[in-house]
């Protein structure tokens, strides 16, 4: 649930994480690949799902929207610098639907949405979470839902309900940090306890990895980012409490956009075809799909 700004950080600190990615392949922003057994999913156009897109889009052939990587396994970059990731299979299916070529472009996370916004993106494809705030300057197509997993090192007893005095690890601004950690170590404080320790990171890889070397007591991310990262750990990271605060995933589109209805009935075609279902399976994530399109949460079949 990427949320709004990055900002980049070079303390020491940080620098001396980075060197022990080759330690920790679960978290670092170059992987081998596509997971083993990935086939590419790219479905034919369909001629009336086309005629929907809005001249302004259509009229370069492409459809370009904003990714900032490592955010795994919606999009990192594989051993070569490509970038690829469920959403960046999604994306390109769906472009292929509405006769397009899809066109992914690496960027701060930060400008992602004002770019969308000023109309040189034509959405954000980028972990975003559907919420009422954004609601009001968005429009969502979704894909996933998906709640906030905390992890740990294996033997600890973290419990994520009892969170006073630890330190957490949280990718700078999304929904972990405003909506969870920071909450948490606020309420902490008005009880009289210890606050929470916030360390706070430009990416999920490194989220992660300060949990996995001992610098954090826990990671907390998205529930699909924290399982992907347990499940690279040789061991080293567990989950811990259960996944809360489920909420959907979606393509960002300008408010009142027509963009908006063709991605949806693109996407409805690829829930029809069970293309969906196996783009998302590819990746290992295998819970919060979507039987139906639905746009800010509301179907489009009525």
């Amino acid at each position: 649930m990427h949320i709004s700004q990055h900002i980049k950080r070079a303390s020491a600190a940080v620098v001396a994480l980075a060197a022990t990615v080759s330690l920790a392949g679960c978290v670092t922003n170059h992987e081998g690949g596509n997971p083993e057994g990935w086939e590419a999913i790219a479905p034919a156009a369909v001629p009336e799902i086309a005629a929907m897109v809005p001249s302004e889009v259509s009229a370069d052939g492409k459809f370009s929207i904003g990714a900032n990587p490592p955010f795994a396994p919606f999009e990192f970059k594989d051993s070569e610098g490509k970038l690829i990731g469920l959403e960046l299979d999604l994306g390109r299916a769906l472009a292929s639907i509405m006769g397009l070529e899809f066109d992914p472009q690496e960027m701060d996370f930060s400008l992602i949405l004002p770019a969308v916004q000023a109309g040189s993106l034509d959405a954000g494809m980028s972990g975003f979470t559907d919420n009422e705030e954004r609601r009001k300057t968005f429009d969502f197509v979704n894909f996933l839902y998906a709640g906030i997993q905390w992890a740990t090192q294996p033997g600890t007893d973290i419990d994520p309900s009892n969170p006073c005095g630890l330190t957490v690890a949280v990718q700078r601004t999304t929904v972990s940090e405003t909506d969870d950690v920071r909450p948490k170590s606020e309420a902490c404080e008005e009880a009289g306890e210890e606050p929470i320790t916030v360390l706070s990171f430009d990416t999920a890889d490194n989220a992660s990895l300060a949990a996995l070397v001992g610098r954090a007591d826990a990671v907390s991310a998205d529930s699909p980012v924290t399982a992907w990262a347990v499940q690279r750990s040789d061991g080293k990271l567990v989950l811990t409490g259960e996944m809360f605060d489920a909420a959907p995933y979606g393509i960002a589109v300008p408010k009142g956009s027509e963009l908006a209805p063709a991605l949806a009935a693109a996407m409805q075609h690829l829930i029809d075809t069970g293309d969906y279902d196996r783009i998302l399976a590819q990746w290992g994530v295998d819970n919060g799909h979507l039987e139906e399109a639905l746009i800010n949460e509301e179907p489009i079949r009525q």
